[in-house]
């Protein structure tokens, strides 16, 4: 999974122009800007490595018709953090390339009017210094005891500034049958 991951960037290396597909947002044009207010972090969400995975999938989870917790959301990462969902299309492989703002903006609809449950089922963490990075495998619902609807990987780097966690960038790779998830990374 890692090597089909870095598929876009290591096609760029190679000079080939990979396809970069563009957000939901430029695809359609009357999305809804949600404005996201900024709080200070939950102290539970940012004291560990635990806490603010467990808190990234918490946020962002919910019912039908139920708001998210956009502003707790972006109390997890650092000014200027990327999310890159990437995967491979009709045309190869693409990363599409979003700041917190476009992801809500592009998320908070479908969320919100079909139901979205996403759970950790498994992790691989490696530690350095002060940076972390997880594997961090999921399974996706529309209901929380509903039947399982996609599953992939997120891969997410943390960076302990000395006294809380930071969220400094997560990518993701939605399973599918050309790629499915390894065994090392289930339970």
């Amino acid at each position: 999974m890692i090597a089909r991951s870095l598929a876009p960037v290591l096609v760029s290396l190679l000079g080939v122009t990979p396809l970069l597909a563009p957000t939901a947002a430029a695809q359609t044009p009357a999305r809804k800007h949600v404005a996201v207010a900024t709080l200070p972090p939950r102290p539970e969400d940012v004291a560990s490595v635990n806490g603010i995975i467990k808190a990234f999938y918490e946020v962002i989870s919910g019912p039908a018709g139920q708001p998210r917790q956009w502003a707790r959301d972006r109390s997890l990462y650092i000014p200027g953090v990327r999310f890159v969902a990437t995967g491979v299309g009709k045309r190869g492989p693409y990363a599409a390339i979003m700041d917190h703002q476009a992801f809500v903006d592009d998320a908070d609809s479908g969320f919100v009017r079909d139901g979205f449950f996403e759970q950790e089922i498994h992790r691989v963490t490696r530690e350095y210094g002060n940076v972390v990075h997880a594997f961090s495998t999921y399974e996706e619902r529309r209901a929380p005891e509903g039947p399982v609807v996609g599953r992939g990987i997120n891969s997410i780097e943390l960076f302990w500034d000395g006294t809380r966690w930071w969220i400094a960038a997560a990518v993701w790779f939605d399973e599918d049958a050309q790629h499915p998830i390894p065994a090392e990374y289930l339970p």
